[in-house]
């Protein structure tokens, strides 16, 4: 294949494009197609693979996204390092809408979800004790405050299966564990590009308190989708500077992650 990218951005809800003077490039996979047409272009001197996590359209919800054929076209084409984009639910009150959440750990409340490649042909145990990639992060989290970002550097996202938001109740629960963000396409993005040896970044914008943060509080689906809205141009920014400032070598833990490891086919 000509088409080449090294660095790949999902975008999530409200963040269907990002390239401009792009190429697209249609893809099938061993998982079938990917959520929509990749584009591809230059942001500098950096080649960039863009998918819109739902589709342009947003016609996949979170429990629908077809994450393993998304996370393979981006290797497929070359893409080693991933930035992904996405709005959240804060589940502390000092993190307010507007607020950008580098997560460093993750909790996984989904259910049913295709979550590995190795599901047949031998069992394939990937490490995924620290589920972000620290270069990656360190650049995210430096990139935002130096735009002028509220930025968190660390904390957990909790994914849960969606489409519906938190009852109030699991809200508390999730909060009382100490867990700071709450989102619904986290998982099993994350580990899906840890099985593939990708460096995986989560950015996450924080677009309301979550139900059981404060009395009386609730979201909607529409509230969230205007909040990102508001931001998405900023948001583009950001994203194309980090895109930037990404280390060409991967000097990371993230392409050891199969070492030693027999797979049960070959990697594109």
């Amino acid at each position: 294949m000509v088409t080449r990218a090294d660095i790949g951005v999902i975008g999530g809800s409200g963040f269907y494009s990002l390239l401009d003077d792009a190429e697209e490039v249609e893809l099938t996979t061993p998982y079938g197609p990917p959520s929509d047409v990749v584009t591809v272009g230059r942001i500098g001197s950096r080649s960039v693979a863009f998918i819109p996590r739902h589709g342009r359209d947003h016609r996949f919800p979170p429990h629908r996204i077809p994450y393993r054929a998304n996370l393979w076209a981006l290797r497929s084409l070359g893409v080693r390092q991933v930035l992904a984009p996405s709005a959240v639910g804060s589940l502390k009150a000092e993190y307010g809408p507007g607020t950008l959440v580098v997560p460093d750990q993750l909790v996984d409340r989904t259910s049913g979800r295709p979550q590995t490649y190795y599901d047949a042909d031998g069992a394939v145990h990937v490490s995924f004790a620290d589920p972000y990639c620290p270069s990656g992060r360190a650049v995210a989290v430096q990139t935002a405050r130096s735009a002028g970002w509220e930025t968190v550097d660390g904390g957990t996202l909790v994914v849960i299966e969606g489409p519906r938001f938190s009852t109030r109740a699991e809200s508390q629960w999730f909060s009382a564990n100490g867990w700071s963000i709450v989102g619904m396409t986290g998982f099993p993005e994350a580990i899906l590009a840890r099985e593939l040896a990708l460096c995986y970044t989560s950015v996450s914008l924080v677009t309301d308190h979550d139900a059981g943060v404060e009395a009386g509080e609730g979201v909607t689906h529409d509230e969230v989708l205007r909040f990102f809205a508001q931001n998405v141009q900023r948001m583009r920014t950001l994203i194309a500077q980090a895109v930037e400032a990404l280390p060409e070598e991967r000097t990371c833990p993230c392409p050891n992650a199969l070492d030693g490891i027999k797979l049960p086919f070959e990697l594109p």
